[in-house]
């Protein structure tokens, strides 16, 4: 009882000066690993199995939470721009890794301190997980790594931002701030075609698909001023005209395939889609039955059985094309269009029950951290050290968790959670991790700050932050002309440090930020939690 009592205490307090903004930046949930450090200094203490307990699955659940959360658009990210700004980031924290290693030949710092050091210095508490549990299977200590971390972290998270702000200060001109006007905010374009290809004439839908390398679904078909449901069989006919959801890029080519491109404007916002006209309407649809859950689009052959189409599907918040080859996620919202009886039918078969999402499936969470734990246990050999290198509680899990996020669906696994329950796990887990890590610290933590090696650790940090935001920051500007949002966002989301994320957000307009963010988040997170044990394993 008195365990649970001190670590409620500390996550309360922590978590209540996390509100409190300096210049319009907070340290948020960070504000419990100091309110740890405060009860630790004054003397609180609890049973030390109890309080590795707390640590370790606080780890594992925040760890993992966030690996299911970034799961579905991990790989995703790796292509076209995405890679790029994948690249930036492992860049950035390569020549941090090596600016932290100079730095422990430099000034003589024990490879463990100086890897706490990186880990504040990077906000990145799970890497400094990862690096405590290799320590502690070769025996040695873990306490000075976390007061090394706890040290750095504040300068860490405003290391980041004062990099933002020199780098817009002296390099950044208005042509590099993206105009929000000029953002894409979907992922589909709808347009409306004239068949006046004679190569086409008398093909059905099926053909034609066939024989174009563009996605395109057709929504509705106009023949001779009536409207219907095309199918595959569907056979197009001269004078046709076509409404068609398609990627924006390929809208040239699909004009060479159909013939003529209609004017009409039909992606603002403001358009009553039922009001087309009196035969058809146009509903929403979610997809709630597990029966569903990783399943293609096509295989439900909805639009043969009930003369409906599906023209676009929903998915966190992206709008995706309604293909064939589409994999159905719970939670995916589709656009059915089709005859009130037969949408009624639809709804039946894919459930549409929003009630029913908003329980949380904790089964796969459970299953998720026991897979997790599995893998981080495993030992690997690398050539040239004495001993394995595992996962442990921090890779383990978060490895699993963005498996099962982006392939769990196709498994039929329901892997499905609301982003209130995702962030609840994440900050309950990362709240009792803060907690423990911060009352081990807190004994010897102001006695650290006032020494010397103290003042030397801060400094260490904040040229382990600055160093490679600034020199990542320059070449994401001036050798690959990235707008500046998008660099913000990729510095941010490298060093892991959501609160500069909010300062880009709040600084720079449209969305650029968050999306470069998204991007790089995992890839670097991963990344640096096998960092953070291949320096202990190859400098010790």
């Amino acid at each position: 009882m008195q365990a649970v009592i001190i670590l409620s205490l500390i996550c309360g307090a922590g978590l209540a000066f996390a509100q409190v903004k300096v210049a319009g930046v907070s340290l948020g949930v960070t504000f419990v690993f100091f309110a740890g450090i405060l009860a630790g200094h004054i003397g609180l203490s609890i049973d030390p199995q109890m309080l590795q307990y707390a640590q370790s699955f606080g780890l594992v659940l925040f760890v993992y939470a966030l690996g299911l959360q970034v799961g579905p658009g991990f790989f995703s990210s790796f292509r076209k721009g995405g890679l790029t700004l994948n690249m930036l980031g492992l860049g950035l924290t390569l020549i941090g890794t090596a600016v932290a290693i100079a730095f422990h030949y430099i000034f003589n710092i024990s490879i463990a301190d100086i890897d706490g050091i990186l880990c504040g210095a990077t906000t990145n508490t799970p890497a400094l997980g990862a690096a405590q549990q290799t320590l502690s299977s070769m025996n040695l200590p873990t306490s000075s790594p976390a007061l090394a971390c706890a040290l750095t972290y504040p300068l860490g998270v405003l290391g980041v931002i004062i990099g933002i702000l020199v780098i817009r200060k002296l390099w950044v001109k208005p042509a590099d701030i993206a105009n929000p006007a000029d953002e894409k905010p979907d992922h589909t374009y709808i347009a409306e075609f004239e068949v006046d290809n004679p190569g086409i004439f008398g093909k059905s839908v099926k053909e034609i698909a066939h024989q174009s390398s563009k996605k395109f679904v057709i929504s509705r078909l106009w023949r001779e001023n009536k409207v219907r449901i095309p199918s595959s069989e569907t056979q197009l006919e001269q004078k046709d005209k076509l409404l068609v959801i398609t990627n924006e890029d390929d809208v040239e080519g699909l004009t060479m395939l159909f013939g003529e491109q209609e004017k009409k404007d039909w992606n603002k916002e403001d358009i009553d889609w039922n009001a087309i006209d009196s035969q058809l309407i146009s509903q929403h649809i979610v997809v709630t039955r597990p029966e569903i859950n990783g399943k293609k689009l096509g295989t439900l052959r909805l639009r043969n059985h009930y003369g409906i189409n599906i023209s676009r599907v929903l998915r966190s918040g992206v709008k995706l094309l309604a293909t064939s080859e589409l994999v159905l996620q719970m939670g995916d919202r589709l656009t059915v269009v089709g005859e009130q009886n037969a949408i009624d039918n639809v709804e039946k078969i894919l459930g549409n029950k929003v009630v029913s999402l908003k329980e949380p499936n904790l089964m796969s969470v459970f299953i998720g951290m026991v897979l997790g734990l599995a893998l981080g246990s495993i030992p690997l050999q690398l050539p040239g050290m004495s001993s394995p290198m595992r996962l442990g509680l921090a890779g383990g899990p978060i490895i699993i968790g963005i498996l099962i996020g982006a392939f769990g669906p196709r498994l039929h696994m329901i892997t499905y959670t609301t982003r209130s329950a995702n962030l609840m796990l994440r900050g309950l887990g990362l709240s009792l991790y803060l907690a423990g890590l911060g009352l081990q610290s807190g004994s010897h933590f102001f006695e650290t700050v006032v020494r010397p090696t103290g003042l030397l650790w801060v400094g260490v940090g904040l040229s382990i932050t600055l160093i490679p935001v600034l020199i990542t920051g320059i070449v994401s500007l001036k050798i690959f002309h990235l707008d500046f949002g998008s660099i913000s966002g990729m510095l941010s989301g490298s060093m892991a440090n959501p609160m500069a994320l909010n300062y880009a957000n709040d600084s720079i307009p449209g969305d650029h930020p968050s999306v470069s963010y998204a991007t790089v988040y995992p890839f670097c997170m991963f990344i640096r939690v096998i960092i953070a044990q291949l320096i202990l394993m190859i400098f010790i």
